[in-house]
């Protein structure tokens, strides 16, 4: 069986973008791949080097995907900064990365330009981290978007890198994998583009919103003075809406609400309304797992534990071996 990697960001809260994009790849993933999903709580220190609740965060995020539906019997989900295996592999490939491609990574130029006061060291070795957290589980497929291809360029780089220096062919070339070209696009309700958590609270609705906060977001979202015709083509800001209510709401909702704006009779009042109770309908199940599962810290420390254990066996075998290639040996 094939293993795949992916990270997850250790700030932020899933939103329907998150949920109805790479999680739910995530869930279907899990039964026919070796699935490792880490917590990368070691990179967020890159760019937040004084995080004000990192365990919070952490928590947080594990308890989301959780109820989201990644299942830690079947998949290995752990915290990165649990496997120091990773931290001691990203060290042997510093050693063999070099200063000039990893100047010319574009993600380091794009931190550089947005924070020019924290230009450190582990911003600038990015790479060589997320590469360990590949190649540690010898991984050959990662789920990625297009802002991380150079990433993983590079993690190829430095496992094909370890292979010629030490004359061995020991680390898989790893590459991007999308499971599915079935991807769900959830736009925001900015109106602008898609729904994410970058471009403002009020643009997403994540998964833990309460309905009265999810009611408040839909109703502020963007629309316009309503269609001056009939059937005429709808303007971005609209056509986001009605493209949220195809993903909540039943074809029998979204047909009655389209022929309203065809005919020129829609009341954006009611369609916000109707929009709004069914995303509250569609989260309502993992918002109550998400509050179950927040509360049962004992369940919480075995899915960490057991993901920390998972993990370390396939890495604490990698590091060892690792280690023979290079030549460490004990007295």
């Amino acid at each position: 069986m094939e293993t795949v990697v992916s990270g997850i960001r250790s700030t932020g809260k899933l939103h329907l973008g998150n949920f109805y994009g790479a999680v739910r790849n995530f869930v279907q993933m899990q039964k026919e791949y070796n699935c490792y999903f880490f917590i990368a709580d070691y990179h967020s220190l890159t760019t937040h080097p004084t995080p004000a609740d990192l365990h919070g965060n952490v928590k947080q995020v594990l308890v989301e995907y959780l109820a989201a539906g990644i299942d830690p019997e079947t998949a290995t989900i752990y915290i990165q900064s649990d496997v120091p295996e990773i931290a001691e592999l990203y060290l042997y490939l510093n050693m063999n990365a070099y200063l000039g491609e990893l100047e010319r990574s574009t993600s380091f130029k794009d931190k550089v330009r947005a924070h020019p006061d924290n230009v450190n060291a582990g911003l600038l070795t990015y790479p060589v981290l997320m590469a360990a957290d590949i190649i540690i589980h010898k991984a050959t497929k990662v789920p990625v978007g297009k802002d991380q291809e150079q990433h993983l360029e590079m993690a190829r780089t430095f496992g094909n890198r370890f292979n010629r220096m030490y004359n061995v062919d020991y680390f898989p070339e790893p590459y991007a994998f999308n499971f599915t070209e079935k991807l769900v696009k959830v736009p925001g309700l900015d109106g602008k583009g898609k729904m994410g958590k970058s471009e403002g609270e009020g643009n997403a609705v994540y998964l833990s919103d309460e309905p009265e906060a999810i009611r408040k977001k839909v109703m502020r979202a963007v629309s316009d003075a309503g269609p001056t015709e009939e059937n005429q083509a709808k303007p971005e800001p609209i056509q986001n809406l009605f493209d949220l209510m195809k993903i909540v709401s039943s074809s029998d909702t979204y047909n009655h609400f389209d022929n309203l704006y065809n005919k020129m009779q829609i009341r954006y009042g009611d369609f916000k309304k109707q929009l709004a109770e069914d995303m509250i309908i569609a989260t309502s199940p993992i918002r109550e797992k998400i509050h179950d599962i927040s509360n049962d810290h004992t369940y919480l420390r075995k899915v960490a534990r057991l993901g920390a254990e998972k993990a370390r066996e396939s890495a604490s075998k990698t590091i060892r071996e690792v280690r023979e290639i290079i030549g460490f040996k004990s007295f």
